[in-house]
This record gives C-alpha cells, sequence and structure tokens, in this order.
C-alpha cells in the first residue's frame, strides 16, 4: 500500500483548486493524470519581467513592465479592426492593442484617468510603442503580485500559459515534506537541498542557469530518480536470483560437433563470453546475463552453443524473438545446424493454429523436442515444457522485466541468457540492464567489410532509383527503408505504400513491400520472396531493422534518414554486406540539415564501431530517442538526463547496492525512507519483492 504521506500528490489534477475536467484534460496531455506529474514537469524556459524603463526607453521585441496612466479609448470602427488603449507616462505615450475584446472588461480594467501597472511584449507600428494583448492589468496595489520571474512549461493545443503556471504552483504547495532518504554525508557533500526545497526551486527558477540539469535542485531530483531506478533493479536482480538456480553443466559433445559444422571459427570475444556463460550456468544461482554484440558480432552462435550445453545437462532450452519474421528466421538459421549434429529443434509463433500447433505442443511437453524458437506466443498458459532449463531472450528492450518473469516461470531455476545488437553506452546499460550482469561481443567475424556509407539530399533520389538498374542487372539485392512520420504505424505504412508504387511501376515484378501494418503471414510470404530471390527490392518501415539476415543483400537505401536515430542507422546499415560483399548504404535527407542531424550522420561515414556511435547519439540526443522513438526499454525519466547525469547513476547503483547490504528489506530508519521513495517513482512492484513488503 501507497504510504499516506504520498496521497496529496497521486491524487487526479482535477483535485487542485481552479482545475476542471475540461482544463484537467488538457493538463493530463501536457503533463500527465496526477498532481506528482505536475511536480516533475519540467519548466523549459523563464519569463523574465524585471525590465521597468520608462516609455520613451521601451526597446522593440522585449518583454517589458511599465507604469502608465490612462489617457482614452478608441473603439474600432469594424468588427475586425483592433481596439486600442492609449496611456502614457512622463516620457512619451504607449498604445495597447486587443482583438476581438469585451468592452465592459476593457473599460472594467483600464478607467481613464487610472494608473495601471501593465507587463507584455513591445513592439513598434509607425514609430509608435505598443503592447497587443498585455499578459497582466494591475492596479499598482496589485503590483506585488507580478511575477517577476515565471517559469515557461510545455503545453498542449487549448492550453495556455497561465491556468498550465497557477496548476504547477498549486501542485507544488500541496507536495508534503517527506523524510529524508538521501545519506547524508552524501547531501552534504554535493550540498543538495531537502527534497520539498529542491521541488520549489525547480519550479521557482531564479536564472537560466536554474533550468539546465546541472543546478543542484535538479541534481539532488535527478539523483532521487535515479537511485529509485537502481532500487528496483536490484530488488527485482535479487529476486530472480534468489530462486534456486540449477547446476547445468554439459559433456561438450554436442558443442564440439557444431563447432566442427561451423564454417568459421569462433572470435576471441565469442569464446570469452561462452566461458561466462558456462561458469554462470554451472554455478547454484541463476543465470541473468546480457550478452550485448554489435551488429553481426555472432550473437546467435552463441545462443545455440548456450543452448547446445543444456541439451548436452538433459534438459530444453528455448530461444524467444520478438517478431514472428525473426523467430522463423533464427528457425531457418539453425535447423541445418541442429539436423547435423542430431539435435530435435520446433518453431512456435502466434501464426500457428489447430492441429499443427497442438502437436507441437504435445512434442515439447513430452520432451522430443531439445530447443523450441518462437515469439510471445510461448508466454502462453497452455505451453508446458517437458524441462525447460535455459531461455534465451533476442532483442531484449522488447521485453520487459515482467515479461521475463512470466517466462522464468515456465521452469525450474531457469537460466536466463539476454541477447541485444543495440550497443547501449555503459551509463545506460545500468539504467536498462541494471538487474544483469554483462557479456560484450566487441570484434566482428572475419571477412566482414566496412560498409560503404554516403549521405546525400532527397533532391538526388531520382538519379539514385537509376542507379538501382545497374545494381539489379548486376544481380544485387536491395532493402529501401521509408521514413519515420509521426509516432504514427498508419503514416508509416501509407509512405511505404507510396514508394512501394513508384519502385514497382519503373521495375515490375521485382519489388515487395513489407510494414507493421501487414498480417504476419503476408509479411513472411514477402521476406522468403526476398530471401529467395524471386522479389530483389524490399520496401520497408523499419520492421527490418533487427535481425533480419539476406547475405545476398547489398545496398540499404534509407529515406529521410534525418528523421532516424544513430543506433538505428547503424542497425539497418548492419543488415547489408553480410555474405562477404560490400555493402553500400545511401542516406538520404531533406535539405536544409540541421547542425546535429548534420553531425548524426557524419559519424556514421566515420565509423562502424556501434558502441561509439551510441555514446555520440546520447551525447546528441539524450537518452529518451536512443532506442528509436517506440522501443520501449529504457526507463522513461522525468527528471534524470542520462547524457548529463552520468556520474549520478554510477553514484545511485553503488549507493543501492550498500543499502541493501545494510539493510536488505529496508526495514531500518533509511530503509522506511527509501520505501517512500520507490513509491513516490512508483517503482511499487519492486516493494513487493521484500519480505516485510
Amino acid at each position: 500500500m501507497r504510504p499516506e504521506i504520498l496521497f496529496p500528490l497521486f491524487r487526479p489534477v482535477t483535485a487542485l483548486k481552479g482545475v476542471g475536467p475540461r482544463l484537467g484534460s488538457l493538463i493530463e496531455q501536457a503533463a500527465g493524470a496526477q498532481v506528482i506529474d505536475l511536480c516533475w514537469h519540467l519548466p523549459t524556459g523563464l519569463i523574465d519581467r524585471r525590465l521597468r524603463p520608462p516609455v520613451a526607453a521601451l526597446p522593440d521585441g522585449a518583454l517589458a513592465t511599465v507604469t502608465v496612466s490612462v489617457q482614452e479609448h478608441q473603439p474600432p470602427r469594424h468588427a475586425r479592426l483592433p481596439y486600442k488603449v492609449v496611456c502614457a507616462d512622463d516620457s512619451g505615450a504607449l498604445t495597447l492593442v486587443f482583438f476581438n475584446p469585451r468592452k465592459d472588461f476593457l473599460e472594467r480594467s483600464l478607467p481613464p484617468g487610472a494608473t495601471r501597472v501593465i507587463s507584455g511584449q513591445v513592439s513598434y507600428y509607425g514609430g509608435e510603442p505598443q503592447i497587443a494583448h498585455p499578459d497582466y492589468i494591475l492596479a499598482p496595489e496589485e503590483a506585488a503580485s507580478l511575477p517577476l520571474l515565471e517559469p515557461v512549461y510545455g503545453l498542449t493545443a487549448g492550453l495556455t500559459a497561465k491556468p498550465m503556471l497557477k496548476a504547477v504552483r498549486a501542485a507544488v504547495a500541496d507536495a508534503p515534506e517527506l523524510p529524508e532518504w538521501l545519506d547524508s554525508a552524501l547531501a552534504e557533500r554535493e550540498r543538495w537541498p531537502r527534497w520539498r526545497q529542491a521541488l520549489e526551486a525547480l519550479h521557482a527558477p531564479e536564472d537560466e542557469s536554474a533550468l539546465t540539469p546541472e543546478h543542484p535542485a535538479r541534481r539532488r531530483l535527478a539523483y532521487d530518480e535515479l537511485l529509485a531506478n537502481q532500487l528496483a533493479l536490484a530488488l527485482t536482480r535479487r529476486r530472480l536470483k534468489a530462486r534456486p538456480g540449477r547446476v547445468l553443466r554439459g559433456d561438450g559433445r554436442l558443442v564440439r560437433r557444431c563447432l566442427e559444422v561451423l564454417p568459421y571459427a569462433l572470435t576471441g570475444a565469442q569464446q570469452r563470453a561462452l566461458d561466462e556463460i558456462a561458469a554462470d550456468m554451472a554455478s547454484e544461482h541463476r543465470m541473468l546475463r546480457l550478452l550485448q554484440g554489435d551488429v553481426g558480432a555472432g550473437k546467435t552462435v552463441v545462443a545455440l552453443l548456450t543452448m547446445l550445453t543444456a541439451v548436452e545437462a538433459g534438459c530444453q532450452a528455448v530461444l524467444m524473438a520478438p517478431t514472428e519474421i525473426l523467430a522463423r528466421q533464427h528457425y531457418a538459421t539453425l535447423q541445418p545446424l541442429c539436423e547435423a549434429i542430431g539435435v530435435r529443434l520446433a518453431v512456435l509463433t502466434g501464426r500457428d493454429k489447430g492441429k499443427a500447433r497442438q502437436a507441437v505442443l504435445d512434442r515439447l511437453a513430452a520432451g522430443d523436442y531439445n530447443i523450441v524458437v518462437g515469439t510471445h506466443a510461448l508466454f502462453q498458459d497452455d505451453i508446458a515444457f517437458s524441462d525447460l532449463a535455459l531461455a534465451v531472450v533476442d532483442e531484449q528492450h522488447r521485453f520487459g522485466v515482467h515479461q521475463r518473469l512470466l517466462l522464468a516461470a515456465k521452469g525450474e531455476g531457469l537460466d536466463m541468457l539476454v541477447m541485444t545488437a543495440t550497443p547501449i553506452p555503459r551509463t545506460l546499460t545500468l539504467t536498462v540492464y541494471g538487474d544483469m550482469d554483462v557479456s560484450v561481443l566487441d570484434e566482428k567475424p572475419p571477412g566482414r567489410e566496412p560498409v560503404d556509407t554516403r549521405a546525400m539530399p532527397l533532391s538526388r533520389l531520382v538519379e539514385v532509383v537509376d542507379g538501382l538498374e545497374r545494381a539489379l542487372k548486376q544481380g544485387a539485392r536491395i532493402y529501401w527503408v521509408c521514413p519515420l512520420v509521426e509516432e504514427s504505424d498508419r503514416l508509416d505504412a501509407a509512405a511505404a505504400e507510396e514508394r512501394y508504387a513508384a519502385l514497382a511501376q519503373r521495375y515490375p515484378d521485382q519489388v515487395g513491400l513489407v510494414h507493421g501494418r501487414m498480417k504476419a503471414a503476408a509479411k513472411d510470404e514477402v521476406m522468403a520472396a526476398f530471401v529467395d530471390g524471386r522479389i530483389r527490392v524490399l520496401v520497408a518501415t523499419t520492421v527490418i531493422e533487427v535481425g533480419v539476415d539476406v547475405p545476398e543483400a547489398t545496398i540499404m537505401v534509407v529515406e529521410h534518414a534525418d528523421r532516424f536515430g544513430l543506433a538505428q542507422l547503424h542497425q539497418l546499415r548492419g543488415r547489408i554486406g553480410r555474405g562477404g560483399q560490400r555493402g553500400t548504404c545511401l542516406l538520404l535527407y531533406a535539405e536544409p540539415l540541421g547542425e546535429t542531424a548534420r553531425a548524426r550522420l557524419g559519424i556514421l561515414r566515420e565509423t562502424d564501431d556501434g558502441f561509439r556511435i551510441a555514446e555520440e547519439d546520447l551525447r546528441l540526443r539524450g537518452a529518451g530517442d536512443l532506442l528509436g522513438t517506440r522501443q520501449s526499454g529504457l526507463p522513461a525519466f522525468r527528471l534524470a538526463d542520462p547524457a548529463s547525469h552520468q556520474d549520478l547513476m554510477l553514484m545511485a547503483r553503488d549507493d543501492a547496492r550498500l543499502v541493501l547490504e545494510r539493510e536488505p528489506e529496508l526495514d531500518g530508519s533509511r530503509g522506511d525512507a527509501l520505501r517512500v521513495l520507490l513509491y513516490l517513482f512508483e517503482r511499487d512492484a519492486a516493494i513487493r519483492y521484500l519480505r516485510s513488503g
């Protein structure tokens, strides 16, 4: 149960004074549905009303505050013309301009002869100063209520600055004093304020520096968020590790036979990863290891050899992929190897129905299959294994911790190996995979030629399409990736269909199309035709980004490359040049190209080291987009900025570790406060893993 002290923060925003249902729904779109969401809604800028010159010295375009006397009202002759109110001080005249105002309101707030304090944006018309729709019109006795410094917040259509500011202020005013969960020595060393003080300072910035990630109030709150994240991961990890594991030792016969069948030798990195994995499997604790490898570093082979060790120990193993295409492709890659060494392999996806599916399930439960490859379908309740001991999860960021726990329940003391081809900077590895041990494949198998990467403007599109003709005559196979359009699969699909229609007209019977809105069977059919060479150009959205393996593909065209993240472009580029022939990647961009986009495309041309690319992507774009906007996996931080707060992330990891060593059940004085912290950042699930939770 959430502690009572937090109740005021987890009320709906409509519980705040002055926030009705209509305003509440707008605030929900901009910030979130609860009072706490408004507390976490960071200011994006600062309005400074401290400039108070005489009227004659008003600078054009400035935000200024002036004290004037009201001279006369000039109502318009036509409804479409503005209503003007002439004011003045000793130095000169100032006109206030209003479009479609309520006349009675203006007469009440600006009576002729009265003195008023006016604040707003100055502009000049016909050489005379004017302020259109002033932000504030106050009587001199109300002037003290004028906010001289006003934070600016992200809004949404229909929501204006004033009600948003009022709502945030009400939310912060309702924030309770919370118990201090920070280590006192740390808080003192960093000179951090207490939680409530930090929150107040965040929403009452005194200058532009107060809006930066480096400001002490922001760093304090960012650390709180990172500490909650690291504590939750550490508790999850402990829960997974605490369940007894099983000792899995193979005799090496299947692994040896597989290595004899493979057409190449393992790299040093692959061997090192296998040794680390073997040590985990042989221990009494459950394995929970992340295998991080750049595109084409040979993760699938490591996964197969790991699964063979489980089979040698008399158990079953499962390989889980995020999409149907990828699951069937893994099956196609592993099947000939398994057949050659006498291992029985099955595939199971959502597409398998009826009797065929039941036959696979019966054989799995009976132990006839040693290894099964599949998708989310493997989570379903009716799937039982004879003796499942190892699960390999591919492209981990598509699956959450919760799904890993579901899969873990399918076997006794299940060991888990999780793989990703998305290189992630070390500090982010902590926030996403802090609950795992990590092995890194940082060598490429021999014989992989670097891809020739070129950036060119979209204005040369016709040239590119013409160039395909030459490549197709030489037998090339080509990917054409269409742009991301907003956050919408529907619009992405429309963009892909349009490009497909244009290319299919030019190259009839040679072009296929796959996108996220197609049925799985239709997608697989097109992919199969591309793999077999029945079609030679595959137009696609980013569904092909991960894991699709067509060794004959040598050309990749990415339309609107400026809309993609670096890590994503690197993933796409990794799809070509896998068969020993040199690949060419053409990145088409819209002009003019912004500074950041230019830097990103430049880095891709310079290097094919995925880890360096990921570090640059983090630096240039921040963490939110690192895995591509639609891929869940990175926790959505509201206060922490992983690019600026890397030091805090490492501190939070060490702090969480230390706390759990001292107070394993968080039941001491600091532990009680840390439970409040976990609830504050909605890491409630982790608290259930505490004995006294």
